[in-house]
């Protein structure tokens, strides 16, 4: 049996999983985190959904965005009945750090994009480097 860390590691550093049969037609939106001195910020690339169809929610320590959608056609004619369906779904998790203030998060979504922002607390915020003049 593999230790779990290679597994998990194949998962994501192997493309040769997601060329599987079952997992065609999957896809884990893109993500692109960057930290400034006073806040997280999240950028997920999401297009041809509405904010509607996002559900974005902190639960022990684990900010988890995710979408479920689902329709159902259905058509009838003297001979037949035809019925097709759809569903599709992501959730994507992250750790927070300690630094993350809980209360002060905001979400928006525009042109396919959601931007999550997630502010740090007070005192982790670190001053601005101070330049020192030579005499």
């Amino acid at each position: 049996m593999r230790p779990f860390g290679s597994l998990i590691a194949d998962l994501f550093d192997n493309n040769s999983f997601w060329e599987k049969e079952f997992m065609r037609g999957v896809s884990i939106p893109a993500v692109n985190v960057r930290e400034t001195n006073e806040n997280f910020e999240i950028e997920m690339a999401i297009p041809g959904l509405r904010k509607e169809d996002l559900d974005i929610k902190i639960e022990n320590g684990l900010l988890s965005i995710s979408s479920e959608q689902r329709s159902e056609q259905e058509e009838n004619e003297e001979s037949f009945t035809r019925k097709e369906f759809n569903y599709s779904s992501f959730k994507r998790s992250f750790s927070l750090p300690e630094n993350v203030d809980q209360e002060d998060i905001n979400a928006s979504y525009s042109e396919g994009i959601l931007t999550v922002v997630l502010a740090k607390k007070e005192d982790s915020i670190q001053p601005p480097p101070k330049y020192i003049s030579i005499d």
